[in-house]
């Protein structure tokens, strides 16, 4: 391609086959809103799969679409860290979960955010497909085989905010759209001000980066302003036998997890109380989540 993008969207893939068509017609132009290929670019880096991605496969879903390949390691920092070196864009967005389908305004309302300000940190919420976060589901039977036939129960492909009807609000998005995160599983910055931030810190060497992704956006939080969370989308997790997402609540690594930040950061992770300003709108779909957030917010305040 010869246009310049505005935005460079990495999305993290390993041993995901099943998952990852599913991710990457979601960045597609054709399922993406009020954006064209010229607009982005989409830096898939298969992270040491088994059976590594193809090129023409990836290029498949669009132009604007390339593939690069990093060796297989417990953890994708360093890999990560070094695909940033790679983009054309002036803003980095990243998927580091590629088992996570977004919404349809997702990029646009990136694009718009990084045309009204000089240097925001860009967040969208979290959903698990299904009933319940899956760490929950799976133990009533919940696996890829329920997945697939509820993805087939909404026309999802047509209107992507379909999935909103098939899903659950995950752990780190548990207060809804105002209430605070512990994480976002798509989020953007400005090139520049990745660098300057440092990007992903590469002491978190557990498998799929441990707590990394909390801690970047944790960092974002207190130094970038303002805080943007496009309301009315977010990302869905697909099941995948996540290190985290997908085992037993009892099995959680939060423990390691937990005490290697504790290594690095020398204290206690806590979620980031920032306030946010909000861009988007609401679709049909997700009302019941916008209810229900402005239920928790109203708890929060001690306004039931």
């Amino acid at each position: 391609m010869n246009s310049q993008p505005t935005l460079s969207v990495i999305v993290v893939f390993h041993n995901m086959a099943r998952e990852v068509p599913l991710t990457l017609f979601t960045l597609s132009a054709e399922y993406q809103r009020g954006v064209g290929s010229g607009d982005y670019e989409v830096i898939v880096l298969d992270a040491g799969s088994v059976t590594p991605l193809e090129e023409n496969f990836v290029k498949s879903f669009g132009e604007n679409f390339r593939l690069v390949r990093s060796p297989a390691a417990p953890s994708p920092v360093t890999a990560v860290n070094w695909a940033t070196t790679l983009v054309r864009g002036e803003a980095i967005a990243l998927c580091i979960d590629g088992a996570r389908m977004l919404s349809p305004g997702i990029l646009r309302h990136m694009l718009d955010a990084f045309k009204i300000w000089n240097d925001p940190l860009v967040a969208t919420l979290a959903w698990h497909l299904g009933p319940k976060i899956q760490n929950e589901s799976m133990l009533d039977g919940y696996d890829q085989a329920a997945e697939d036939a509820l993805l087939d129960s909404v026309d999802w492909r047509a209107d992507g905010y379909e999935l909103f009807r098939i899903s659950s609000l995950a752990g780190s998005s548990k207060y809804g759209w105002f209430g605070p995160l512990g994480e976002s599983n798509c989020l953007a910055v400005r090139k520049e001000t990745w660098a300057r931030l440092g990007g992903l810190h590469e002491g978190f060497v557990s498998p799929g980066g441990g707590l990394v992704n909390l801690d970047f956006y944790r960092e974002a939080c207190r130094q970038l302003e303002p805080l943007v969370i496009l309301l009315g989308e977010g990302t869905f997790h697909q099941f995948h036998g996540g290190v985290a997402t997908n085992v037993p609540s009892k099995d959680h690594p939060w423990t390691n997890f937990s005490g290697e930040y504790e290594r690095i950061r020398g204290k206690t992770l806590a979620v980031e109380e920032k306030a946010a300003t909000y861009l988007g709108s609401v679709p049909p779909q997700a009302l019941g989540f916008l209810e229900f957030s402005a239920t928790k917010a109203r708890e929060a305040r001690g306004n039931p």
